[in-house]
């Protein structure tokens, strides 16, 4: 959803950032197997790229947030041609042949999340600043699955949708979707948003899909 001013957003676009709305989804460490900073350091030094200019050194070794790793909702660079070239090359790349310290992970669902920290790498780009923070705020909100949306994103973006679905006009396109006619113009979205306290929610998301899974909530 696009909730503000879009133009006001100070992009620098010689320097790609993308998301850290983010989980600690991948890797998952295995008993006796690789560790974080063996798995990060093996792609970087599969592409080349210098993998200690990525760390965040305010975070403990070993600690997941201590390695670049974003949420795809969005990113941003100078070159969208250019960029997209190399996500693929560095996604396929890993796919098909990827370093050994990755012996013990999947990559599915996971790929994009694994290549784009290395592509924005590579463009000479990294983590957000501050002055992006609304786009995962107050000027862009970005989901996936209508209940989610429901269950944790802000009054302010889900009266926004309310408002934008409300016209005759995109009721009749919009209610042909089961999840849009279920959650907004039958209002279970509400009905599940009730069920959880935006400011205690659950620290994992898959413990906010499993509480809609059982409540009956969960769509897509």
């Amino acid at each position: 959803l696009i909730l503000g001013p879009v133009d006001e957003v100070p992009f620098d676009f010689e320097r790609p950032a993308a998301s850290m709305k983010r989980e600690n989804t991948w890797p998952k460490i295995e008993l006796y197997g690789p560790g974080y900073g063996e798995i990060w350091g093996a792609l970087y030094d599969k592409f080349g790229l210098d993998f200690a200019s990525s760390l965040d050194e305010s975070q403990p070794d070993e600690h997941w947030e201590r390695y670049l790793y974003f949420n795809a909702g969005w990113f941003f660079y100078k070159d969208p041609a250019a960029f997209g070239a190399r996500f693929i090359d560095y996604a396929t790349a890993i796919r098909d042949d990827g370093p050994d310290a990755l012996v013990c992970q999947t990559l599915d669902p996971w790929l994009d999340q694994v290549a784009l920290p290395l592509v924005i790498h590579a463009f000479g780009g990294g983590r957000p600043g501050p002055e992006l923070a609304g786009l995962d705020g107050d000027i862009t909100c970005h989901w996936r699955v209508l209940p989610l949306f429901y269950a944790r994103e802000s009054d302010r973006a889900v009266a926004f949708l309310d408002q934008i679905s409300a016209p005759n006009r995109l009721k009749k396109l919009l209610k042909d979707y089961e999840p849009f006619k279920r959650m907004i113009y039958q209002g279970r979205g509400h009905k599940a948003r009730a069920l959880f306290d935006r400011d205690n929610l659950p620290p994992q998301e898959q413990m906010i899909r499993n509480r809609l899974k059982r409540e009956g909530f969960w769509m897509r």
